[in-house]
């Protein structure tokens, strides 16, 4: 007779295909595994359920690429049939698999360890867990197609080859290509991450690369004061807003300790290291720039710290580095920083 828990979802699990097409019936078969949204089986492909036991781990185990949760068939049933005491799922369960019931155990809501939530940063450390290093991947050619070739030093960036994006919630889950960048505090410990979801075709002048969708970028996690990080700040940083501008300004400032906020509102909020003494605020050229940038310096003198706004040519860095290149670049970030700081960080772009 099964009482337990574990052996309910080991008896689920030898019947884990039977198991998806009655309570995941929105999803479909994929080789060894069932794909369906998430679940509480919502059309996608983000989850994915092992029909048969292998060297992975026992059949009937699922996760979630999206959001990090995972799980067994039990937790599958509770999801889709939208049960909240064990009591249910397992009576459920027995009923599924033409089991006597028992006396009823413990309610297995309290004791069983929950998925992550989706956008948590348990959900962020998991995306980026799965992910690869940028080396040979389209991560390195998206970069480099926008001109940024100081690629050392980036472990932060990382490349997960099909991130899933759901437009919305009453859309199905797409499959991108996408970067994978980590949000870190000030300790390094993991917060956050960054996905930017990339064309698989490549470079084009419409899109830059990222995937032609309406929102080809999203965060997830804790972001308030952490920041994407290039290197360990020590009394001088560099701060702005996007990834892909902070690493066009490393390519003429490549020893700089920098930080990419991801937007003007986290930008004007980050923490600052207590070694800092000197921030370099790499503006973005529109009001919202404008704003982070005044609340930046605001902050910086509060905490005694020096700041020096550096200002693109055109809207950010990344577009200077496009459309002048690098000597331009160069030259027209010379004269914004302290000149000891050109001769500190400028040497081996010379």
């Amino acid at each position: 007779m099964a009482n337990s828990s574990h052996d309910l979802a080991q008896r689920l699990g030898q019947q884990a295909e039977a198991v998806c097409r009655r309570y995941l019936s929105a999803g479909r078969r994929q080789g060894s595994y069932w794909l369906v949204g998430d679940a509480r089986n919502t059309p996608g492909r983000s989850m994915f359920v092992r029909l048969k036991e292998s060297v992975r781990g026992p059949a009937g185990k699922w996760r979630d690429a999206q959001s990090g949760e995972h799980g067994d068939l039990l937790d599958v049933i509770r999801e889709s049939c939208g049960l909240v005491k064990f009591k249910d799922v397992a009576d459920e369960a027995r009923s599924f698999l033409s089991l006597p019931h028992p006396e009823p155990e413990p309610d297995r809501t309290e004791s069983r360890q929950p998925g992550a939530p989706s956008g948590s940063p348990e959900a962020a450390r998991r995306l980026f867990a799965m992910s690869q290093p940028i080396e040979r991947t389209l991560v390195e050619a998206y970069l480099r197609n926008r001109g940024i070739a100081a690629l050392h030093g980036i472990g932060s960036l990382r490349f997960h080859p099909g991130c899933y994006y759901r437009p919305d919630d009453h859309s199905p889950t797409e499959t991108w290509p996408a970067m994978i960048a980590a949000v870190t505090d000030l300790s390094g410990h993991l917060t956050g991450a960054h996905r930017t979801w990339l064309d698989p075709d490549g470079f084009n002048e419409t899109t830059f690369g990222k995937a032609p969708i309406d929102t080809p970028r999203r965060a997830m996690g804790d972001l308030l004061g952490h920041a994407v990080r290039f290197g360990v700040a020590g009394e001088v940083m560099a701060a702005g807003e996007g990834i892909e501008t902070m690493l066009s300004l490393r390519c003429v400032l490549p020893s700089m300790p920098m930080v990419a906020a991801l937007s003007a509102a986290h930008l004007a909020a980050i923490l600052f290291p207590d070694t800092l003494r000197r921030l370099y605020i790499a503006r973005d050229d529109d009001p919202a720039g404008d704003s982070a940038m005044a609340t930046l310096i605001d902050r910086a003198q509060v905490a005694g710290i020096e700041a020096i706004v550096i200002s693109p040519r055109f809207g950010d860095f990344n577009e200077d580095l496009h459309l002048l290149g690098i000597d331009a670049l160069r030259s027209a970030s010379r004269v914004q920083i302290a000149a000891q700081d050109a001769a500190r960080f400028m040497e081996l772009a010379a």
